[in-house]
């Protein structure tokens, strides 16, 4: 008897992982024929090695200041993207920018979803007096555009990293509540849940069991769409002063010398 539950633990095992690799396999495959796509994910993952090898592949110190050398042009010798007002190497100081960049693009959205999803099934599953409440309160931050309530909040916050990512986070947050909310409120009357519900099972029971495993889906692709959405603003924050301090690099504040010339002076 146990040699015949370990053999048919053995069989589904490897039922199980043929059917992984036929799934990888399948998305590889539809990666390779989706040009876009493949060239997407070699823009991705060439900026993702960027961000991770950038210390070994910076030309230069991007914190090393040089009178001498400030204000160099695209193209000049030992300084292929110029030079900013301190004399710092441009390139040097994107590379490692990258890092922060896609710091400050991931975080605010992994607290955002963890905080976003919570309170979306939530209210999408319960209903009622508790769903009228979550969402109306999600309607007031929602109601602000995402651009002007990032810089409200970092202005009142006053200009930092820390500052940045919770006006970011606080951002996406509605956002991420509206799609989580109706997601659960779509799945809380599929005939499986009420089955759930009829056979005793209790609420938290259903939400981990039953729920969770086809709301997450949705609410995870979604979050996704929102990094790109949140590096563009911790850059901006940071282009108007209000995200990362400098000296530290970081592609918003990488950009402020390029800008002065269109800006106009007092």
């Amino acid at each position: 008897m146990t040699d015949y539950s370990l053999n048919r633990n053995a069989d589904l095992l490897l039922v199980q992982t043929h059917r992984s690799a036929g799934y990888w396999s399948g998305v590889m495959l539809n990666l390779r024929r989706n040009k876009v796509a493949m060239f997407a994910a070699c823009l991705l993952l060439t900026l993702l090695l960027m961000a991770i090898l950038a210390p070994w592949i910076m030309p230069a110190d991007p914190y090393k200041s040089s009178i001498i050398h400030r204000l160099k042009p695209i193209g000049t010798e030992n300084y292929l993207l110029g030079t900013d007002e301190l004399g710092r190497d441009m390139l040097s100081r994107l590379i490692l920018g990258a890092r922060l960049s896609l710091f400050m693009g991931i975080t605010p959205v992994i607290i955002a979803f963890a905080i976003g999803g919570t309170i979306g099934v939530i209210a999408g599953y319960a209903g009622g007096r508790i769903n009228a409440v979550f969402m109306r309160l999600t309607d007031v931050l929602y109601a602000f555009p995402s651009v002007l309530l990032a810089i409200a909040l970092s202005g009142t916050l006053g200009a930092g990293t820390g500052n940045a990512l919770l006006s970011l986070t606080v951002v996406f947050i509605p956002q991420i509540i509206r799609v989580a909310e109706s997601v659960t409120t779509q799945m809380r009357t599929q005939e499986f849940v009420d089955a759930a519900r009829t056979s005793g099972a209790s609420p938290v029971r259903i939400v981990f069991s039953q729920v969770l495993n086809n709301v997450l889906g949705p609410i995870f692709v979604f979050s996704t769409s929102l990094i790109s959405v949140s590096m563009i603003l911790a850059s901006g924050l940071s282009f108007l002063g209000l995200g990362v301090k400098p000296p530290e690099p970081e592609w918003g504040s990488c950009s402020i010398p390029c800008a002065r010339p269109f800006t106009p002076s007092q």
